[in-house]
Parts: structure tokens; sequence; C-alpha cells
């Protein structure tokens, strides 16, 4: 619990603006509960939150501390190391992924991954507790030292949904990515085929097909270009389209026309990423759009609706 006088700078404003101001860090989900709950009082009276306050009221907030300055308990995780949240409403979860961070467990890791971190974040909010009904579900991948979009499925009817709409290509991924040197078209649809080695743990592209391998088709537009005369040699900056997707495609694809993606340690170029300080592969999925041309049910509202960030690249040398 915590206890606030409202001052000159705060006073004649909605009580639940001036405990944003004052709690930056407070999620929304748990402010909106508070109020719910009448765990706000300002003069020992419970209030709404369009409620407007005045100068010298006395504010009781029945909120734990953690939960006030965003902080979390001893033994949490702190999400905000993990992701920034890029979009939100009660069925659909959409982050911002950072690079490093796995989206589930893996042979590698079986703690703190993405999926870890959302839980963290919804139980700070009271969107969720363990063992209680439907537990967040990714909908999609997005490899480890990729970042960028994820979305995350609050309930059963959205997970579905999402899955069925990605399947029918009405939702659409697009990436952005940096690569070694100049694209010799400003667009284009590349086809070739990828063959998988497990062992390895990576894939290999060929311009014909063999026994084990399967079509990729993997579209891409030239963004921008940049010459680097310091090391004689330029970086295009890339979005790219997966028409098919397989492990590792934008990688390896580009990878084998020549254009490798910057930073990138299994397909690249290792002595060119140390020229750029190049500290993860400079790939980001970084817009998706939801396209549906039919009924989409519990996510109708979602027509049309664009999300996008930008591409965090992490490179000590400027590409811009």
């Amino acid at each position: 619990m915590r206890t606030i006088t409202i001052t000159e700078d705060k006073a004649n404003k909605r009580i639940d603006k001036v405990l944003r101001e004052t709690f930056p860090r407070l999620p929304n989900g748990a402010l909106f509960k508070a109020f719910r709950k009448k765990d706000i009082k300002v003069n020992g009276v419970r209030v709404k939150e369009d409620h407007i306050v005045k100068l010298n009221d006395r504010v009781d907030i029945y909120i734990i501390d953690e939960i006030l300055d965003g902080v979390p308990k001893a033994g949490e995780l702190n999400y905000e190391t993990a992701f920034s949240v890029a979009y939100e409403d009660s069925n659909l979860l959409i982050v911002n992924k950072k690079q490093g961070i796995p989206v589930h467990p893996d042979r590698t890791q079986t703690e703190n991954t993405l999926i870890d971190f959302v839980k963290e974040y919804l139980k700070l909010k009271g969107e969720f507790e363990e063992n209680s009904g439907f537990t967040p579900s990714l909908c999609h991948r997005l490899d480890r030292n990729t970042g960028g979009l994820v979305m995350i499925a609050k309930n059963s009817s959205t997970l579905h949904m999402v899955l069925k709409k990605m399947k029918s290509g009405e939702i659409s991924k697009y990436y952005q990515c940096l690569v070694k040197g100049k694209m010799e078209k400003k667009e284009d649809i590349l086809k070739a085929y990828l063959e998988k080695d497990e062992k390895k743990s990576r894939v290999f592209i060929k311009d014909t097909k063999s026994k084990n391998a399967v079509e990729i088709i993997t579209g891409y537009k030239v963004l921008s270009y940049k010459e680097l005369p310091d090391i004689g040699e330029g970086i295009s900056n890339l979005e790219v389209t997966l028409y098919t997707g397989r492990t590792h495609q934008i990688r390896a694809h580009l990878a084998h026309i020549g254009h490798p993606v910057v930073g990138d340690g299994k397909y690249g170029i290792n002595t060119f990423n140390r020229l750029l300080g190049a500290k993860y592969q400079a790939l980001w999925a970084y817009k998706l759009k939801f396209d549906f041309k039919s009924d989409a049910g519990i996510l109708n509202y979602l027509r049309g609706k664009v999300i996008q960030v930008q591409p965090e690249y992490k490179l000590s040398k400027s590409w811009k």
C-alpha cells in the first residue's frame, strides 16, 4: 500500500492519469484491476478511474509495491529484459522479442524463455495464474538470435484462429535484414532447394532438387544501400517475405546468392561481421499484417491492422 498527496502539478487531473504519471512502470492491467476492486481511495473514499483530484487530496493505493514499481519479486523474471509490448488486447499479445532469447525451451536452454517471461508479465497484470485455465501460447516461432514480433494467444479461440489465418496466408509476416554487398536487383523472388542436416544443426541450399531437399521461395525488396569505403564493401537493408517457411531460410538463402546476413555466425562471413562489430545477426521480424479475406471470428476487429516496429540491429558501425 502506498499513499501520495496531490501536488499542484497533478491537481485537476483524472486519478488514473495521475497514477500513470506517478508510477510509470505500473502495468495498465494492474491499475484497471485496482479500480475494479475499489482499491484506490481519495480522502478515504473509493473512486473510479475518471475521478478528478484536487490539490492536497490524499490518495491511498492498495497495490503491492513490486507491482506499483514494476519490479519483480525475488526469484521472478523481469520481462523487460526479454521483450517490449508492440500490441495487446484481451485476446492477443504481440511482443517485440529481443535477440538472444529463445521463444520456448530447447536443447540448450530450458528456463528464461520468451514464454516464461510472457507468463510473468501476465501474472503481474493479474491476467494469468498457473494451473488455472488456458496457458498463454505461442502462435509461431522465431529463432533465438532473431529479434522482432511474436504473437501470443491469451485463449484457445484466438490460438485456433491465428493458426488458421497464418496457414491460409491471411496474416503476413515481414522481415528486415542487413546483408553484405549491393543486390543485383531492386526486388526479386528467389527459388531454390533446402536440405536440412540435423546433426550439424544447419541447412544447405541447392539450385537443383535432391532426394531430401524441399523447395524454398524467398522474396526481397531493397529498402536502402550504403557504401562503406573504409571496409571496401557496402550494406543493403532488405525487406524480406517468406513464401515458404523453412529452418534458417532467410539466412541460408541470402548467403547462397552471395549476400549473407550481417552478423550471421553460421552462414555469414565472420571477418566481415567483425569489421562491423555485429553482436547478433541483423535480422528482425518487423511487421505483421492482418489481411483477413474471410470471417475471423473472435479476431474480426483486427482486419486491416498492421503492427510494425523498428529493427534494433546491434552494430558498432553505422549502416544508415
